[in-house]
């Protein structure tokens, strides 16, 4: 079972962050930065929210906004759902699927370690479905003859 700290320590460290009173487009301009599609909204080390990319589309470019001067504590995700670096990656995915989330900020003693990604997850799966194929490969030949 592999878990939440096992898959950060694959990805890259960096804390990807925006303030509650930035712009929404600096935000977007973190997300193109970073190559990816959520940043966290922190002040003072502290996660007060998530800001993704569908956040900015539907709730400010499609009622006509202006990401410059909205501001990201309008549109964030306010204290999201968080997992914790002993959880199994498996429960981050039923986390994902059910309650329609691709990011899930990791919490560890209030502390932010970093974000589990859908993408995280599906990657995972692919890795153990290979070894799964491996093993079975082997068994089969081992017995085929």
């Amino acid at each position: 079972m592999v878990t939440v700290a096992q898959c950060l320590k694959t990805k890259p460290s960096i804390i990807v962050a925006v303030r509650p009173g930035d712009s929404v487009v600096l935000a977007l301009q973190s997300m193109r930065d970073h190559r990816v599609r959520a940043v966290l909204v922190m002040e003072d080390d502290r996660l007060l929210g998530i800001i993704t990319q569908g956040d900015c589309a539907i709730k400010v470019l499609l009622p006509g906004a202006d990401a410059k001067t909205t501001l990201v504590r309008d549109v964030m995700t306010r204290d999201p759902m968080t997992v914790k670096l002993s959880d199994p990656l498996e429960a981050c995915m039923g986390l994902m699927a059910n309650r329609g989330f691709r990011h899930l900020p990791v919490l560890e003693a209030g502390r932010v370690m970093g974000v589990v990604s859908v993408g995280d997850v599906v990657k995972d799966s692919i890795r153990r479905m290979g070894e799964q194929i491996g093993f079975l490969e082997t068994y089969i030949k081992g017995h085929g003859a």
